[in-house]
């Protein structure tokens, strides 16, 4: 039996996540959680093969609870469940150790059939994603800016997109306000912008921002 947990803050998207994975006799849900910090706590107390996980989360981003998680237990296979399958994240979780990326608009057939083969040890993306991977260093493909950002940076960035005050990223990252303060002034220079509105401007072009949010 596979043990899945799902990770999402989209009720909605938990609810038929679940109930499509029920059709899978070898799969079992063990839990739903709505953010990075739920997801860690969980793999501690309960038998997890897989984390079915949301990379677009309030709270700390989907990229440092997937960091957090393989630090814990390396053992722990990661899938990022999202609508947004192209600009630097996918890259970026790759290096981290995911072994699946697979867009909310796949199949049923294709989310199970990429939880059993991450199961067996093979790395999965779906075919939109796959195809946006393959393009990186070719000719003509121009590599997003978010790609210099170092992990701290991208962290000040995801929670900048979400809206967060310097004061609420200073308590959710554990960092004093001059701290962030001094992220946030040096991934502008990296990203060549002078404020949020820029970035977020920024960050739609690149595919680093669900629209959804804004």
């Amino acid at each position: 039996m596979i043990n899945v947990l799902i990770v999402d803050n989209n009720e909605l998207d938990c609810t038929v996540i679940e109930g499509l994975l029920n059709v899978a006799e070898d799969i079992n849900v063990v839990g739903i959680v709505k953010s990075g910090e739920e997801a860690v706590d969980t793999i501690a107390a309960l038998p997890v093969d897989i984390v079915l996980i949301e990379v677009n989360m309030a709270g700390i981003s989907g990229t440092e609870a997937c960091r957090r998680i393989l630090q814990y237990n390396p053992e722990v296979k990661i899938i990022i469940l999202s609508v947004n399958n192209a600009g630097p994240i996918p890259p970026q979780l790759l290096k981290l150790g995911v072994l699946g990326f697979i867009s909310k608009e796949s199949s049923v057939n294709e989310l199970i059939n990429a939880i059993r083969k991450v199961m067996a040890g093979d790395r999965y993306l779906s075919s939109d994603v796959a195809k946006n991977l393959a393009t990186l260093g070719l000719p003509g493909y121009h590599e997003s800016p978010f790609s210099k950002l170092s992990r701290r940076e991208s962290e000040v960035v995801n929670l900048i997109l979400q809206g967060k005050s310097i004061k609420e990223m200073s308590q959710m990252l554990i960092l004093s306000d001059k701290t962030v303060n001094t992220y946030r002034y040096r991934l502008y220079d990296k990203l060549n912008i002078k404020n949020d509105v820029q970035l977020t401007r920024l960050a739609i072009k690149f595919g680093h921002l669900d629209t959804n949010f804004i």
